[in-house]
């Protein structure tokens, strides 16, 4: 094993990638220097396949969209100066959109280890400008990224109301997400992500270490899987509350979830449709809904309460599905109890958590992150402050919760603090804002929302 050093590290290197289709293997290789290789494969289900020559000339950019994008995995172990790329030129375009994932992508991370990226992160642009990417006859169908959570549920079922053939895709061995797959009884698409195994030990040498912007890794890989299987949308289910990350005093705004937000949702999806397929269409469903905005979604459909999962402690557990789908301790959990108390019965909430968590005073300081109360918006995929103030309010005007711990010191303490403004709901669920759905498909499916 060579030794990994992050502080001598001059360089990172794009060093080849390659896709072989009658495996479905696309291979992407990086190193440090004149390091060893660090080689990672992304498995798509379905080879052989059998690629004219338009889809595959698109193929083709799409598999060097995603050997960029995902190198942010590695890159972040030393962060050095110099950015190479060995076997193919990009354009300014393509530089511009990596060194905003890149930066932006990679903000927590920054944050955590003391980092200042903000003009450090220089991609080499040396090619022309490409043609723009022409139609490549893609059929109507919507490849559907499933989290196991509450909100790729929602944009599941309102795809299948508004009659959209669809296949629900993930990335990785999660059980728990298979399951919740398998609940919804349509096609699957199960894509293999293997790492290199290097990086794991770079880790334990020192290098740096913390959270990348996964959502767009998985997105550019859903990019290559829509194209090799000769479909025109790839979905997502980021909602507009995403787009607002952490206020960190002396330090500004930090994004844990900021490739989930409507500026990446934007300028990747303008990017897939003039450098790669004109005809393949990038959006979150869900975009001009808050978050509380998709809990009440949610809540009016009880098949999945037995089987999603939106607490992030059980992705961290590799092998078999755990046992209890929520640690009940975590950002996630807290939110997503929250989220849901203003629209679904008391019982049948407790009934999906196994407990009551707005009545354990121990669980005092999450909720107070959650509400911005003295602490900021912790570092999850959780809704604004607003939002969770409000359903607060809300839930302290209700018998049924008004008496439990956490509600009652919000009535006693907070809300006397709160302008009327941040007690109020009704704002907060109206259907509104920038989105890239397609706009026959968002007729059809923005009175279901706005109910």
């Amino acid at each position: 094993m060579s030794v990994f050093d992050k502080d001598k590290i001059q360089s990172f290197r794009f060093v080849r990638c390659g896709f072989d289709a009658q495996t479905g293997v696309a291979c992407l290789v990086y190193a440090f220097d004149v390091g060893p290789e660090l080689i990672e494969t992304v498995t798509i289900p379905g080879a052989p396949f059998a690629l004219d020559a338009g889809r595959a000339q698109a193929v083709e950019r799409a598999l060097r969209l995603l050997h960029l994008v995902t190198g942010v995995s590695y890159y972040k172990a030393a962060v050095p100066e110099q950015i190479r790329i060995d076997g193919y030129a990009i354009d300014a375009d393509t530089a511009v959109l990596l060194e905003q994932i890149y930066v932006h992508g990679l903000g927590e991370f920054a944050y955590r280890n003391g980092l200042n990226l903000h003009g450090r992160i220089r991609f080499p642009a040396t090619a022309q400008p490409p043609a723009a990417a022409g139609a490549t006859g893609l059929r109507e169908h919507a490849l559907v990224a499933i989290g196991g959570g509450k909100d790729s549920l929602v944009s599941i079922e309102a795809l299948r109301s508004a009659g959209i053939a669809q296949t629900v895709s993930w990335v990785g061995g999660s059980q728990l997400i298979a399951a919740c797959a398998a609940r919804t009884g349509l096609p699957t698409l199960n894509i293999g992500r293997a790492l290199a195994p290097e990086l794991f030990d770079y880790n334990r040498q020192g290098a740096w270490n913390g959270h990348i912007p996964v959502t767009a890794v998985n997105s550019a890989i859903l990019v290559l899987a829509a194209l090799l299987h000769g479909v025109d949308q790839v979905v997502f289910s980021n909602e507009r509350s995403a787009s607002y990350g952490s206020m960190i005093p002396g330090t500004g705004e930090v994004n844990h979830q900021w490739s989930k937000g409507w500026a990446f949702e934007q300028a990747f999806g303008q990017y897939v449709q003039t450098h790669v397929a004109a005809d393949l269409h990038y959006y979150s469903l869900l975009r001009p809904l808050s978050e509380l905005a998709v809990a009440r979604q949610f809540a009016r459909n009880d098949h999945y309460d037995a089987h999603f999962s939106s607490c992030n402690r059980n992705f961290h557990i590799m092998g078999e599905r755990p046992v209890n789908r929520w640690c009940g301790v975590c950002p996630k959990c807290h939110f997503v109890f929250l989220a849901l108390a203003p629209f679904m019965p008391k019982p049948r909430l407790v009934g999906i958590f196994g407990r009551n968590l707005l009545d354990d005073a121990l669980q005092t300081a999450g909720f107070d992150a959650l509400l911005e109360y003295q602490d900021h918006k912790p570092f999850e995929c959780v809704g604004e402050g607003q939002e969770s103030r409000a359903a607060m309010a809300t839930l302290g005007e209700r018998p049924e919760w008004r008496e439990d711990a956490l509600v009652a010191r919000f009535n006693r303490e907070i809300r006397p603090q709160l302008d009327a403004a941040d007690l109020d709901i009704a704002p907060l669920l109206v259907v509104s804002g920038e989105h890239r759905v397609p706009p026959a498909l968002w007729e059809r499916l923005r009175a279901n929302f706005a109910a």
